[in-house]
């Protein structure tokens, strides 16, 4: 009886990375052990940069990305394919980090509190690299509501459309519109002076499409 062939090594991986997310996530369902690590290895650098940007401190983007891809584990029967897997593993990360800002109970800046933030704030210099203008970025969106801070996040700083963005979120296309909108109006004091060099959309969109390219 002749054996069976054998498989040449890298063959199955090769076989693998070459199926659908959707494809991956049924067969992590029906048993595969190494179906979902490639559904992580493909899509965890986008998912850390929305949890670094929405959260702005890497600790807590690590541990919210940790959570929500145990999470997606265990509820890949829940997948139901009405939107992308993509759109599936944002949904879950986004909430993990809405949970972690919320458990948190950070109290939203009001408008006045920043206004007098922006009347400090000393103007940088005309050389400021688009790093530390993403830092500056980072750190005022610290002082949005969770919300706000979520849509502004993936509209303006990862690239997505209004109606990806809501297909996230879970909520309506006006409402991350009205969203992005009372965000921006709040961030505009206080990044007013990056305005000459640069302003919140022109760095997002860069780094959102090399995200969305790699």
């Amino acid at each position: 009886m002749n054996s069976p062939p054998e498989i040449p090594p890298g063959a199955e991986q090769m076989a693998r990375s070459s199926l659908s997310d959707a494809d991956l996530l049924l067969r992590h369902i029906g048993g595969d052990p190494h179906a979902f690590s490639e559904i992580v290895k493909r899509h965890r650098d986008r998912m850390w940069a929305v949890a670094l940007r929405t959260l702005g401190d890497a600790d807590e983007a690590a541990d919210a990305v940790q959570d929500a891809f145990v999470s997606a584990y265990r509820k890949a029967k829940s997948f139901r394919g009405e939107a992308a897997v993509t759109t599936w593993l944002h949904r879950i990360v986004v909430n993990a980090c809405l949970d972690r800002m919320r458990r948190k109970s950070i109290r939203p800046v009001a408008d006045d509190e920043l206004i007098e933030a922006a009347e400090r704030d000393t103007p940088i210099p005309d050389h400021t690299s688009d790093r530390e203008v993403s830092l500056e970025v980072t750190a005022a969106l610290k002082l949005l509501p969770p919300d706000q801070r979520a849509a502004l996040v993936l509209v303006d700083m990862m690239g997505y459309s209004v109606e990806d963005a809501a297909q996230v979120l879970q909520v309506p296309s006006g409402t991350v519109k009205s969203r992005c909108a009372r965000g921006r109006a709040k961030l505009a004091p206080i990044l007013s002076h990056l305005r000459n060099r640069t302003d919140l959309t022109r760095v997002s969109s860069a780094k959102g499409a090399k995200l969305r390219d790699g």
